[in-house]
């Protein structure tokens, strides 16, 4: 039987490089990067740029041959996109620590929302399925939070005219960003900030807090139930986003992959990048 790529080489950290110089990480992840070469990890280069815009095997051509597990930390790449760097980096006898499958499971709603149907706000694709009362409009992995009124929440779903206005919207300022479909999801009230957990191999390795609002960590939420659904899922690195509903509950905002879900200011990378690497030591 022939051995996976890059079987028996030390695993490596996969980051973007700088726009402006590609043979330097992006400033964004160099951090990370400094932290991983501290820690004595190896790191290569991956070219986001190119990778989206189709041309995965220019987009890997700085990755050295015959390396990995690599574990990418970098920006959000679109499913697609993701399995063509997988397809280009075995063609160099590497490969990802994080199967396309799985990085689809825990990146797009449709994958992880089985698993945590009751630990989130209910979601589908037909509003009508709602009923009545407020709602979220978002697609398979962002939503535009940041124009709350005008792309994003919906006071009322039976408001037909209202509920199209606001998705006319969103898909309008999404443009080509959009991924997947629309999605609605019924709209809860939260107390305090959202707190993420890093979880690796199904074990919480780490707890911060929200990257938009890193001053607000709140206390650990009670992770029992959420690390069953985070062990069905199968993810070797993912995050899951939580708040205290207002009756207090904890609830999961969202799901995602680790390797594209953003540290919050004030982190040191290796309090995330030495449990991360350890697993597979």
């Amino acid at each position: 039987m022939t051995p996976p790529p890059g079987e028996g080489a030390p695993e490596v950290l996969l980051v973007p490089t700088d726009p402006l110089n590609p043979r330097r990480t992006d400033p964004h992840f160099a951090p990370e990067a400094e932290a991983a070469l501290a820690l004595g990890i190896p790191v290569a280069r991956v070219d986001h740029e190119a990778l989206v815009r189709g041309d995965a095997h220019e987009a890997v051509r700085r990755v050295p041959h015959d390396r990995g597990p690599l574990r990418y930390r970098g920006w959000m790449i679109p499913g697609p996109h993701y399995a063509a760097l997988d397809a280009a980096l075995h063609s160099r006898g590497a490969s990802l620590a994080t199967s396309p499958e799985h990085y689809r499971a825990a990146h797009e709603l449709p994958g992880w929302y089985p698993r945590f149907r009751d630990l989130t706000p209910r979601t589908v694709e037909d509003p009508a399925l709602l009923g009545a009362g407020p709602a979220i409009v978002k697609d398979w992995v962002k939503s535009r939070k940041h124009e709350w009124h005008e792309a994003c929440f919906v006071p009322d779903v039976a408001d037909v005219a209202h509920t199209r206005s606001v998705v006319r919207t969103f898909l309008e300022r999404q443009g080509a960003a959009l991924q997947g479909g629309v999605l609605y999801r019924a709209f809860e009230e939260f107390t305090g900030a959202e707190t993420r957990v890093w979880w690796v191999d199904g074990v919480p390795v780490l707890s911060t807090a929200h990257p938009d609002t890193p001053a607000g960590h709140t206390e650990p939420p009670d992770l029992t139930a959420v690390r069953t659904a985070v062990e069905e899922l199968g993810s070797p690195f993912c995050t899951t986003d939580l708040a205290r509903r207002r009756d207090g509950a904890w609830r999961v905002i969202e799901v995602g992959d680790g390797q594209v879900s953003d540290l919050p200011a004030g982190v040191p990378p290796r309090a995330l990048l030495e449990p991360l690497f350890a697993a597979r030591r």
